[in-house]
């Protein structure tokens, strides 16, 4: 008896570096994202690792038209990844993507994203998640300070304040 009511008051902790929110009007980049008949499982709908692949392209995209990143000179890795899962996604779904960048540290920032589809009309988030990316020197095998090019591009786009 005593381990159950010690175990059920246990929380759940936050990440307390930014919050994902829902809103769609936060963010300034959007992409559609093309499913694929590989990305169902035998359910029907789309497998919950492709989502991560769905961030992945998501990604890329974003960092071309808002940021256009530098690949040959400073590479980023991805330090963590996260989703949330609230609606599932069919073939027939019309899917996009935002994404936006939440948090720039000094070596490190964070991207946010959202999965929506189109139900009647009006965009219904699907899911949200979360990458932490570095700003990685491949040579000597550490991360480095985000380059202030590319500071001032996510910055100057997200419309973020001056760090």
């Amino acid at each position: 008896m005593f381990f159950k009511s010690f175990w059920r008051k246990k929380e759940k902790q936050q990440d307390k570096k930014s919050v994902i929110v829902s809103d769609l009007d936060s963010f300034k980049y959007k992409t559609r994202i093309e499913m694929r008949f590989a990305d169902l499982d035998m359910m029907g709908h789309v497998n919950n690792a492709v989502y991560f692949t769905y961030m992945e392209i998501g990604r890329t995209k974003y960092w071309k038209h808002a940021i256009d990143w530098n690949w040959k000179e400073n590479g980023v890795i991805i330090r963590q990844a996260s989703i949330d899962y609230l609606l599932p996604l069919f073939i027939e779904d019309k899917v996009s993507m935002y994404v936006r960048t939440s948090r720039i540290g000094n070596t490190s920032f964070d991207l946010e994203y959202l999965i929506v589809k189109d139900v009647n009309g009006k965009e219904v988030t699907c899911s949200h998640g979360k990458t932490v990316c570095v700003v990685y020197d491949y040579d000597s095998k550490i991360p480095v300070a985000i380059p202030d090019k590319e500071r001032q591009k996510m910055i100057a786009f997200e419309q973020l304040p001056n760090s």
